[in-house]
């Protein structure tokens, strides 16, 4: 008997009770960490990317502002996605997205860089979907696009409570068989997330980068670690061949990134997905 990759994934459990009940302490206590670590993230790779970040569920453009602020300061050019709190697939969201993602590529005349956490990537992904053209890369944080039902998350009773004022179910498997992405992905996940399971949030195609993050689901947008693998992705370019060398940490910060190879095993370039 064949086992496809959604039969694996069915099988994946939610995050262990102590990580989801832990979860808000752990995200303070980054936060908090965030003002000693400050000073260390403006040595962080510089940029001019213009940047649209998507806040997850149940959050709103408040909670995506030490990110963007940190990308700011290194020289990218940094938007609030202006919806409000992310309560799902409502008319307004789903509408507003893609008027503001239309309305940036045209402010600035070039495809824009799409970062989403958690729901925010989910939405990220499908709007790149919809309109390729317009994005130049997607990177996602801690966004379960491989869920294959409600019950693997812990955070489906906030999404339940939402789905009245959405205009359409989630389809499961999410992203069943819909291939690569047609731009750069990068995908951050962390086994200490207590919201969703690390495994759904990884890329199995292999255009696709994916970054292991010492954080919690709640620390994404604020901790040194997710941060820095943000801004060094926006900042690393693609050859006249099209590729990309991988992300390789400094090494004062390799503990943080438990799955990235040490830079004399560093993986290969990865490659733009080749347009039909």
């Amino acid at each position: 008997m064949n086992i496809t990759a959604t039969d694996r994934l069915s099988s994946v459990k939610p995050p262990r009770r102590l990580l989801a009940y832990t979860e808000y302490a752990r995200s303070s206590w980054e936060l908090g960490a965030l003002a000693y670590t400050w000073p260390t993230l403006l040595h962080a790779p510089l940029g001019d990317q213009p940047v649209l970040v998507l806040p997850g569920l149940g959050t709103s453009g408040l909670s995506t502002a030490p990110l963007r602020h940190t990308l700011r300061a290194l020289g990218h050019s940094t938007h609030s996605w202006g919806l409000g709190v992310n309560i799902g697939p409502s008319r307004r969201i789903l509408i507003g997205m893609r008027a503001k993602v239309d309305e940036l590529a045209d402010q600035y005349g070039q495809p824009i860089t799409l970062i989403g956490w958690s729901l925010g990537g989910i939405f990220a992904r499908r709007l790149t979907r919809e309109n390729p053209s317009l994005i130049r890369q997607v990177i996602t944080l801690g966004s379960p696009f491989k869920l294959v039902g409600h019950e693997q998350s812990n955070a489906s009773p906030l999404y339940r409570a939402f789905s009245h004022r959405h205009i359409e179910d989630l389809d499961f498997p999410l992203e069943r068989a819909d291939g690569p992405l047609p731009v750069p992905a990068v995908a951050l996940y962390s086994r200490l997330d207590g919201a969703v399971p690390w495994q759904v949030c990884r890329d199995p195609n292999p255009t696709a980068e994916n970054i292991e993050v010492l954080c919690s689901h709640l620390g994404f947008g604020h901790s040194l670690p997710s941060l820095w693998a943000v801004a060094d992705r926006l900042a690393t370019g693609f050859d006249s061949s099209g590729a990309r060398a991988p992300f390789v940490p400094p090494a004062w910060l390799r503990y943080a990134y438990p799955s990235t190879p040490a830079v004399d095993n560093a993986a290969p370039a990865l490659r733009r997905v080749e347009s039909a």
